[in-house]
């Protein structure tokens, strides 16, 4: 079931969409944060198969400036971009209502989510940090660089603005110039990493084309709370959808084991072919 709708959060007007069962007062919500040039749209049925296989309600919501959220504007971001997003998740989740929120970041999302769990340590019962970066690798830069070479062709372009409209330039020029900016090298936040308390899964491909298991190594080793670490073989940068099985079942179990989901497991078959709009 997926229930669209607008949030004003932060000063910026958001959409959003409720998907799974109702969400109740005092019940926790999967609160789905999105890659650097996400949306909900490319989620794909991610957030409706782990709502199936948890039982919990989610939230998925675009951020200013992706996909039908109110308009950025060109030019790059503020090197602290990240962590302003975090700070304005905050608004999103008190104006949804959302008081027990669990979150599931991909990419930035995942970054986010790390930064909010550092910023607001008892708000979260519980993170899922996929393909995380928590500082900058040469990997990083070279991927990007790939991507802005192969532009040209006009297939990224296609594929990006069925989710983002006139918006993609906007997006895709946001991310690039900020990453591939000289003074961004030296982006750092695992001095963060210390003052997150709550149970936290991390989660990599072990072919992620943006980061190695370094990034993982210093989530783990710098978190200040319970953390468990999983690199996901066969798979590159986006694990919930190349291997949304072993991305459901870590989840499930992760959740389960620290009291917010029954704890059996799932059936792989049971993975919806559906896409989230």
């Amino acid at each position: 079931m997926k229930r669209a709708f607008e949030i004003t959060a932060a000063g910026h007007s958001l959409r959003a969409t409720w998907v799974g069962p109702e969400a109740e007062h005092g019940r926790p919500v999967l609160v789905f944060l999105h890659e650097a040039l996400g949306s909900i749209g490319q989620w794909k049925a991610f957030p409706l198969d782990l709502s199936a296989a948890t039982g919990l309600p989610g939230l998925v919501y675009e951020r200013w400036g992706f996909g039908v959220s109110e308009r950025r504007g060109p030019g790059p971001w503020a090197s602290d971009y990240l962590e302003r997003e975090a700070e304005s998740l905050e608004d999103v989740l008190t104006t949804a209502g959302v008081d027990r929120p669990v979150l599931f970041g991909h990419s930035d999302g995942g970054t986010i989510a790390l930064f909010y769990s550092s910023l607001f340590p008892k708000r979260p019962e519980a993170v899922i940090a996929e393909a995380a970066h928590v500082f900058v690798e040469e990997v990083t830069l070279a991927g990007i660089r790939d991507v802005v070479t192969g532009v040209g062709d006009g297939r990224l372009q296609r594929a990006l603005t069925r989710y983002h409209g006139e918006k993609t330039d906007d997006v895709f020029s946001g991310w690039a110039d900020t990453w591939l900016a000289p003074g961004f090298r030296a982006w750092d936040m695992t001095g963060h990493l210390g003052a997150i308390r709550t149970p936290l899964l991390v989660l990599q491909g072990e072919g992620d084309q943006y980061g190695t298991a370094a990034q993982v190594e210093a989530i783990r080793s710098g978190t200040g709370g319970p953390v468990e670490a999983r690199l996901l073989p066969g798979c590159g940068h986006v694990p919930h959808l190349e291997a949304p099985g072993p991305v459901l079942r870590a989840s499930r179990e992760f959740l389960g084991a620290h009291g917010l989901v029954p704890g059996d497991t799932i059936d792989d078959n049971a993975i919806s072919k559906g896409e989230l709009e």
